[in-house]
């Protein structure tokens, strides 16, 4: 796909080269997620050449091709000047070298540009001794790349954990030189980062690169307020609040659903604001309430990072029913199934998986709850309606809060088994419900 594109540039007398990160990932012997191409070509004569492309960044020499069924980037070679927002270019000027080009660029890892059809690499910035040295080394000076656009200091950071890479001592000191300036990165891109933090494999070690980089209580001050919350050893012999975070975090394999990660991140963050000491208590630490103010944290920033209402609904419920699994055991069948029924139940069932490996080890609650999905059929757990609103209305009932009643507590007998027919369904509605049909006393 990006081959023919290089194949028609150079063609049409243009220069073409793979640049960034597809070229890191195939010299790391990793499949690219994505392809860009840059070349001496204009943005009017890329569009030209490829009447299918969509100018998604034309003001800044970025031009969008569709090519068996991928988004292959075609950017022109450029120099920027000025940053005045932090992330955008004041100005775009385009150059007709890719030594100019590759300057303007992050990390030298990510400046190493490729010729598509002999695979030989131009380095103008040692790209390649740092991907053999396993060093994340921004381009140029540090403080300007950063300068340039806010959120690099997060992309270090993420490179670093998932390639398991250092970060160059110069440029890791210019990063906790402009903390603060992430503030002026839109929560969007944030969140964006973050996720990825999350899923790609190595959260514990982003995590904790993020607290050395100083970013972290900028950007998550409630995870960061984790650090020295002890817990009850009795239950959680690995440590405090945010050694136990970070053991699940690392629990999480590439790929994992952005929702459960977030709610492994965030379902203790309520410990904090809650401790009491063994002293305060007057028999051991305890977090009175922690599941309750959770999940008000974890709504605000939710909010905050412009999460969609989809993904902050799941990821509140994550946190608000971590603690349930305690009492699976002792539930009414009733009530179990309504907690299995909860959407998305396999990230329920995995967060409180790692929950427990991660603390007092045992998985009783998680395997009574898996022996349980396994025996008991779909169709008991979601039973059809015997009755529904009509018919309750065809019995004499008036619409209404009373509806709402009849309804969950036939239900309850549905789930409990205790109601298996319509006819069942009827004879229970009238000897529970007959005296409030409307027109008859219930005094």
């Amino acid at each position: 796909m990006a081959n023919s594109i290089c194949d028609t540039l150079r063609g049409s007398g243009y220069q073409a080269l793979l640049v960034g990160g597809c070229v890191r990932d195939l010299l790391l012997g990793l499949e690219p997620a994505d392809y860009d191409v840059t070349t001496d070509a204009t943005p009017e004569q890329v569009v030209r050449l490829f009447p299918e492309s969509v100018a998604v960044g034309a003001q800044f020499g970025v031009i969008l091709i569709p090519r068996d069924g991928c988004k292959v980037e075609v950017a022109t070679f450029r120099s920027d000047v000025g940053y005045s927002d932090g992330r955008h270019p004041d100005r775009v000027v385009y150059s007709k070298t890719p030594e100019e080009d590759v300057e303007r660029r992050d990390f030298t890892i990510n400046g190493l540009l490729m010729r598509h059809d002999t695979g030989e690499v131009v380095d103008f910035v040692d790209g390649q001794a740092d991907l053999e040295a396993k060093v994340i080394r921004a381009i140029g000076e540090p403080d300007r790349r950063f300068a340039e656009d806010k959120l690099r200091m997060m992309r270090a950071v993420r490179f670093a954990a998932r390639f398991g890479f250092e970060i160059e001592a110069a440029t890791f000191r210019a990063i906790r030189r402009h903390v603060k300036e992430i503030h002026q990165v839109s929560p969007e891109r944030l969140r964006e980062e973050l996720t990825k933090f999350l899923t790609e494999g190595a959260a514990r070690r982003a995590f904790e690169l993020l607290d050395e980089a100083w970013l972290l209580q900028q950007v998550l001050p409630e995870i960061a307020a984790m650090k020295g919350v002890e817990q009850p050893p009795q239950y959680h012999p690995e440590g405090d609040v945010w050694i136990h975070t970070r053991m699940m975090l690392e629990g999480l394999p590439a790929g994992t659903a952005p929702t459960l990660a977030w709610g492994v991140l965030l379902h203790d963050v309520g410990k904090p604001p809650t401790f009491q000491s063994a002293a305060e208590t007057g028999d051991r630490i305890r977090f009175n309430n922690h599941v309750e103010v959770g999940v008000r944290m974890a709504e605000a920033i939710c909010r905050r990072l412009r999460f969609s209402n989809e993904d902050t609904e799941q990821i509140l419920r994550l946190v608000d029913n971590h603690m349930k699994f305690a009492a699976v055991e002792e539930m009414r069948t009733s009530t179990l199934k309504k907690f299995v029924r909860l959407p998305h139940f396999e990230q329920h069932l995995e967060l409180h998986r790692l929950d427990c490996l991660t603390s007092h080890g045992h998985l009783d609650s998680y395997e009574f709850v898996k022996r349980f999905l396994e025996v008991t059929p779909p169709e008991q757990v979601r039973p059809e309606r015997l009755l529904t609103g009509d018919d309750l209305q065809e019995m004499g009932f008036r619409p209404g809060p009373l509806f709402a009643q009849i309804l969950r507590a036939l239900e309850d007998g549905q789930l409990e088994g205790q109601i298996k027919t319509r006819k069942e369904a009827e004879e229970y509605v009238l000897n529970s419900f007959g005296s409030k049909k409307r027109g008859v006393s219930s005094d």
